[in-house]
């Protein structure tokens, strides 16, 4: 699922998806914002050790 993000080469934010793909452009953006990403999947790792109940980091 793509996310409105900051691509940092065009200077405009953009649907891309979290490998990079741009939805509008069809090509891979390269220098872009991926901290909202990068979020999602930490907060997925939270919770998944919750649900296994341990804090176990991998």
């Amino acid at each position: 699922m793509a996310k409105w993000v900051f691509n940092y080469d065009s200077g405009d934010y953009e649907y891309i998806e979290n490998d990079g793909f741009q939805i509008d452009h069809g090509d891979y953006a390269y220098n872009w914002d991926d901290s909202e990403y990068r979020r999602a999947e930490e907060r997925r790792r939270e919770e998944d050790r919750m649900w296994r109940g341990n804090n176990d980091q991998y």
